[in-house]
This record gives structure tokens, C-alpha cells and sequence, in this order.
């Protein structure tokens, strides 16, 4: 357990970002608030009901292999503190430190709402995402299970679905995965960072053991769910090291292919990141943060299309040659997965399903 209470972040300052009103606590007070009322209570996890309007996010990155996306949360109680979604907590006035891991959003409405954008005419079939922000199986998806309702809906109407996920809670819908995977229209990429419990209990503090996302990928495997690894992030001086080890383990475990992105720190992400340096690794905070400047154009971050997932220089040329070598050396690759789009079929209206 990190030393906020198996939380990821080390601090919870507001952003400033979009010049929200700021709430200014008293000094006074607070230095006398434990002797009032004692120690504070340990943080716990809500969860507030988030109704948009729409389900489906539409993107046209060159960066990214799909234009739709769907995420059933805001919020993560994984906690990973380089998670580039942490920003977005800023626009709920909560901050993308504790706030992000600790106050989280549902979305009970999503699986009503993609059932109406799949009857529209218009809809065009490409593959949806699930997972490219927050994950869509972390701890609260056990309860609320929108997630599961998501792919009952896609796997009906055999919609083409990619899943990232760093959780082998994604175990419990291998009946549904398996199903559209006889039809080729599920791919499931699993996130591995490191095989060092120590390390993943303080980088991602409340994600599954490294052990069970290598168990979670033979299962998928075994049961012929196209399973890919993600090795990322890539930390520099934190998890670099372990490329190797990592790519061989997945491979081993069944894994078509494997890919990494190098530490992302976009917006509050970088204080957040370089508190937590300074936290559990202050022996290698400044070298850690020169390779990442090194690897981002002299920047914590380059959010430019095509560098923000290679990163640039010699840092990113070493690691993307280590990690093609160890691809090659332990038989990952092949064909890139292409989901069918020709076997969609629109949901029935609720009229249609009365007789």
C-alpha cells in the first residue's frame, strides 16, 4: 500500500486550468482539526449517476485506430498515476489527483443510449472502443455491470468491439467474448506495466496483480478471444528495464502481439507524476524526469499527432529497437487484427420486441 491508503496521487489541489471558482480552506482551522475531531476518516470511494446525452465519442486522431469509443465511467479507482485521464476531472471542479480516484461518475443510461444511436440509420459500422479512458472494469463494474450490458447489446447486434483493460475482471464476460470472437468481432488489449508487485502497488495501486493480467490473457486465449498485451506505460529508469521479461511473459501466456507508448504527462498529470516520484522513488526523480523531457522534445509532454505515442529522439529510438527485437525473439506479430463490420444488424425497437 502506497502511503495514501493504497491511492495512487500524493496530492488534490483543484486544477486552475479552466479558472474555476477556487475554495480557499482556513489555515487556523486546519491546524487545529485533528484535535477536534480526530483523526480524519479514510477516503472512500462514491460514485455519482451521470446522465449524457449520448453514448458514442466520435474521434478523428491519426494516432488512434478507431473514430468511436465508449466509456461507461469518469473516474478510475485504479488509481495509476500516469493515467492521461486524470485531466479530465478538472472539468467536473474536482481535481485530477485523489478527486480523480476517489470520486468517480456512472453512466447507468449508456446502455439505452447506444441502443438508440445503433437504430439510427445513419450509423456507419466501425469498430467501438471501450477502455481508452477510464477502465471500463474497474472495481465498481462488478456492481453496476454497465460494461456488461454494453457488450450484451453489441454482441446482439454483432458490432465489432476492441477492449483495453488492465483488469482480469474482464474474465466474467469471456461467455459474451468468446461468442462475438467466433465471428471475428472482439479484440481484448490487456495492460501489463511491470511484473514487480512493489512497483504496480505504487504505480497503479488498486489494479490487479501483474499475475492475474498474465492469467487473464492465457484464459482469453484459451478460449479464442484474440488477446493482445500493452506494455504501457513505459516508465523510463522505473519500468524500462522489465521489456523484455514482460514480452516474454505474455508471449508465454498467449498473446498475439504486444505494443508500448512511453509515459504520457499531459496537464496536471506531470505534478501529480513528479509528487509521486518524489514520494516512492526520490533517489531517481530527476533522471527519471530528463529522459522523459529527453523523450518528449525537451517538455514533460509533447501532445503533437504522431510524437505523443512514439515519443522522439534516442531514448524513443532505444526502446522502440529493444522492444521490435523482443517481439521478434519471442514470436509476437502477425497480421493485424481487422474486425468484420459486415454482420451488424440493427437492435429492434421496443415495439418490434412486444410480439
Amino acid at each position: 500500500m502506497g502511503r495514501n491508503g493504497g491511492r495512487g496521487a500524493t496530492r488534490n489541489e483543484a486544477s486552475t486550468r479552466f479558472q474555476l471558482p477556487m475554495r480557499e480552506a482556513d489555515g487556523d482551522w486546519l491546524d487545529a482539526l485533528e484535535s477536534i475531531d480526530g483523526q480524519p476518516p479514510k477516503l472512500r470511494t462514491t460514485v455519482t449517476v451521470e446522465h449524457p446525452r449520448t453514448i458514442i465519442t466520435r474521434n478523428a486522431s491519426p494516432d488512434i485506430a478507431f473514430d468511436q469509443s465508449i466509456n461507461p465511467y469518469r473516474g478510475c479507482e485504479h488509481g495509476c498515476i500516469y493515467c492521461f485521464a486524470r485531466p479530465t476531472h478538472a472539468y467536473h471542479d474536482l481535481s485530477p489527483g485523489i478527486d480523480f480516484e476517489t470520486k468517480l461518475f456512472a453512466k447507468p443510461d449508456a446502455p439505452m443510449l447506444l441502443r438508440a444511436e445503433l437504430m439510427k440509420p445513419g450509423h456507419r459500422v466501425t469498430p467501438i472502443a471501450m477502455g481508452t479512458n477510464t477502465d471500463p472494469y474497474q472495481p465498481i463494474e462488478k456492481d453496476w455491470r454497465i460494461a456488461r450490458q454494453i457488450i450484451e447489446i453489441l454482441s446482439e447486434t454483432r458490432h465489432p468491439l476492441y477492449i483495453t483493460t488492465k483488469s482480469d475482471r474482464v474474465l466474467r464476460d469471456i461467455d459474451l467474448l468468446a461468442d462475438m470472437a467466433r465471428d471475428n468481432l472482439v479484440g481484448v488489449m490487456l495492460s501489463v506495466t511491470s511484473l514487480d508487485p512493489r512497483v504496480a502497488r505504487t504505480l497503479e495501486p488498486r489494479a490487479p496483480h501483474p499475475e492475474r493480467r498474465i492469467a487473464a490473457i492465457a484464459r482469453l486465449n484459451e478460449a479464442g478471444i484474440p488477446v493482445y498485451a500493452s506494455i504501457s506505460p513505459v516508465v523510463p529508469a522505473i519500468t524500462d528495464h522489465e521489456m523484455e521479461a514482460l514480452i516474454e511473459r505474455v508471449a508465454q501466456a498467449g498473446a498475439r502481439d504486444a505494443f508500448f507508448i512511453p509515459v504520457r504527462l499531459p496537464h496536471e498529470v506531470a505534478p501529480l507524476f513528479r509528487a509521486w516520484l518524489e514520494t516512492h522513488y526520490p533517489d531517481r526523480a530527476g533522471k527519471v524526469m530528463s529522459i522523459i523531457r529527453d523523450l518528449r522534445g525537451g517538455r514533460d509532454n509533447d501532445p503533437n499527432f504522431g510524437n505523443r505515442m512514439r515519443g522522439q529522439g534516442i531514448w524513443a529510438k532505444l526502446l522502440r529497437t529493444r522492444f521490435d527485437k523482443a517481439r521478434q525473439r519471442f514470436g509476437l506479430g502477425g497480421p493485424r487484427l481487422v474486425l468484420r463490420t459486415d454482420l451488424f444488424r440493427p437492435p429492434e425497437g421496443d415495439q418490434l420486441r412486444l410480439f
